[in-house]
C-alpha cells in the first residue's frame, strides 16, 4: 500500500471516529495543502457535505473577502465579463444566473451612457444653432462666441469618445 493510501485510510478512520462526538447533522471536511504545489491538495469530506458551506463556514471564521485567491480572482472576472457583455448586450447568462445581475448593471449603464449622447447631442445641436442666429444677426460679444465655440469642440470630443 502506498503512502498516500495509508494516508487516506488513516485520516478517513481518525475522521469517523471525530464525527462521532460531533452535534447531530454536522458535517466535517479535511483539507490538505502544500503551497505552490496544488497537485499534493487533498480534500477529505463527509457525505453529503456542502462545499459552499464549509466556504461560509470559514468566512464566519476569518475568512476575508480581501485576501488574494484563484478562486475570487475568478468570480470577479466572470462579474466584469458579465458587465462588459450587458455593455455591448450580448451573451446573456442563461436565466436564473447569478451573473444576470452583473449583465442588468451593464445594459443599464450602457443606457446611461445612450442617453446622456443624445441629451449632449441635442445640447450641441442647440448651441450650434444659436451660434448661426448670432452670426446671422451681426454677432453679440466675441467672448461668447469663442466660449461657445470651446464648448462646442468640448462637446464634439466627448461625443465621438462615446459613439465610437
Amino acid at each position: 500500500m502506498s503512502a498516500l493510501n495509508r494516508f487516506h485510510e488513516t485520516a478517513s478512520h481518525a475522521l469517523e471516529q471525530i464525527s462521532t462526538s460531533l452535534p447531530p447533522g454536522a458535517k466535517i471536511c479535511l483539507a490538505i495543502y502544500t503551497p505552490e504545489k496544488p497537485e499534493l491538495d487533498i480534500v477529505l469530506q463527509d457525505k453529503g457535505l456542502d462545499l459552499n458551506e464549509v466556504l461560509s463556514t470559514l468566512r464566519r471564521r476569518g475568512l476575508s473577502i480581501d485576501g488574494d485567491n484563484a478562486y475570487k480572482r475568478d468570480v470577479l472576472d466572470s462579474a466584469v465579463g458579465a458587465m462588459a457583455f450587458g455593455v455591448q448586450n450580448r451573451n446573456p447568462p442563461p436565466a436564473g444566473h447569478w451573473g444576470q445581475r452583473f449583465w442588468d448593471i451593464g445594459r443599464e449603464e450602457r443606457a446611461l451612457c445612450e442617453e446622456l449622447v443624445a441629451a449632449l447631442k441635442l445640447t450641441r445641436e442647440n448651441l450650434r444653432a444659436c451660434q448661426a442666429t448670432i452670426h446671422l444677426c451681426g454677432g453679440f460679444d466675441p467672448a461668447y462666441v469663442t466660449e461657445a465655440q470651446a464648448a462646442m469642440k468640448i462637446a464634439d470630443a466627448a461625443l465621438a469618445k462615446a459613439t465610437q
